[in-house]
């Protein structure tokens, strides 16, 4: 599969940490970013590679030359005016046959490709978005998407309310087909002029992955990669490797606790939350919800209230800086016979807590090892679920009546406790 690579940036915003360069080629520990993205590639075996160049495009030429020294193979394109985010792919229709990779040029990134690759054929779209949650999705375009088919994109300038927090990374598979829109050499906008439009159309799915992507943006944002590679973060998340997760429980974890939650304004984070979610976030564990949601089978919620309702969770932990990487939530309830259930979801299962089943589906999502993970929560049911999953467990409130390996007062205590072991 040919990987195309958007390297003409200018990198006006990043301008203050090296202006002499283009975005692609600023230097991070030796190495420009875009030799990262290069050798991510050939270590999965990723090859055949197109750089799209323009400003300064010629420090890139000398550099990589035509791949030999990084194990792989380079042509290139040259904007000699500039073409925005898309417009260059005009001068590649004639090479672009099967199914591509699009990535911008000024991110940072390890992902399992072949997993992303086996997404989009699976799906069979004409273009597949890499999403996943970030610490600044206020700033961000929000991708909409419902069993991976995209619903919305939200840019910044978009008015908006509760939202999940999955962002478009920069990477995308591509089939040749949306290069037959591509009619003369012109200015286009990657997002807005080509992916966005499909979204009516049902051809845009979004592969929602907790890897590693960020990029180079801003300063602030440019630090922070330097310590995530630096620490093995960047190479340790992608789903190829066993990954570490701390599980949690949702109401009297994370929300304050209010009995059955039925409205959304009864949705409030526990003091400390934000920051305990962020500690996991920092330390490279998956953060991912664990909840058991009756009211949807007794037709107090629906499922859409239940998915705001988690909207506006990921908003507010949005805006401290936190993300979670995954909500798994059981509808179910055993019993039957009240006014107003949903007679399909009164059965017993085996998600519901403390039956382990979310957990275990959680791991074969995203490649767990359930042994060096935790289960936190606030009730024994939560206990004994990451016990039957395999998990560590953690238990918030006073003593340890079921025997939990780490207890707290409450989720930061908790999570700090974890983190320093």
């Amino acid at each position: 599969m040919k990987t195309v690579i958007m390297a003409g940036g200018r990198g006006t915003r990043i301008a203050s940490v090296n202006a002499e360069v283009p975005k692609p080629m600023i230097p991070i520990d030796g190495k420009p970013i875009l030799q990262y993205q290069i050798e991510a590639l050939a270590a999965q075996g990723y090859n055949d590679i197109t750089l799209v160049i323009g400003y300064l495009g010629e420090a890139v030429r000398s550099y990589f030359g035509d791949g030999t020294q990084f194990g792989v193979s380079i042509s290139y394109v040259t904007e000699n005016t500039p073409l925005g985010t898309a417009g260059a792919l005009y001068l590649l229709k004639e090479q672009l046959t099967e199914d591509f990779l699009l990535l911008c040029g000024d991110i940072i990134f390890d992902i399992d490709i072949g997993r992303f690759f086996a997404y989009h054929k699976e799906k069979g779209g004409l273009a597949t978005l890499f999403t996943h949650p970030n610490s600044h999705p206020y700033d961000s375009g929000i991708i909409v998407a419902r069993e991976g088919r995209v619903l919305n994109w939200l840019h910044k300038e978009d008015p908006r309310l509760w939202y999940r927090n999955r962002v478009n990374a920069g990477l995308h598979l591509l089939s040749p087909k949306i290069l037959e829109q591509f009619t003369e050499l012109r200015k286009l906008d990657l997002d807005r002029d080509v992916l966005k439009p499909l979204i009516p159309t049902g051809e845009l799915f979004a592969y929602d992955s907790p890897e590693y992507v960020k990029d180079m943006g801003t300063p602030d944002r440019f630090y922070s990669v330097i310590e995530d590679i630096r620490s093995g973060k960047v190479k340790s998340k992608n789903l190829s490797n066993r990954q570490r997760a701390i599980f949690l429980d949702r109401d009297g974890t994370l929300n304050k606790y209010v009995g059955f939650l039925r409205n959304i304004d009864q949705f409030e984070l526990c003091d400390g939350a934000s920051e305990a979610i962020r500690k996991i976030n920092e330390m490279g564990y998956l953060a991912i919800v664990i909840t058991n949601q009756p009211v949807v089978a007794r037709g107090e919620v629906t499922f859409s209230d239940l998915e705001e309702i988690h909207c506006k969770m990921e908003t507010l932990l949005g805006h401290d800086g936190a993300y979670l990487d995954a909500v798994y939530y059981c509808p179910h309830h055993p019993h039957r016979g009240y006014e107003g259930e949903v007679p399909e979801l009164k059965r017993d299962c085996d998600c519901r807590k403390p039956k382990p089943g979310m957990i275990l589906q959680a791991a074969q999502d995203f490649h767990i090892d359930l042994a060096a993970s935790y289960m936190i929560g606030d009730g024994e049911n939560d206990v004994l679920c990451g016990r039957n999953a395999g998990c560590k467990t953690a238990y918030i409130g006073e003593g340890n009546p079921y025997g939990a390996d780490v207890t707290g007062r409450d989720l930061l205590t908790c999570v700090k406790s974890i983190l320093k072991d």
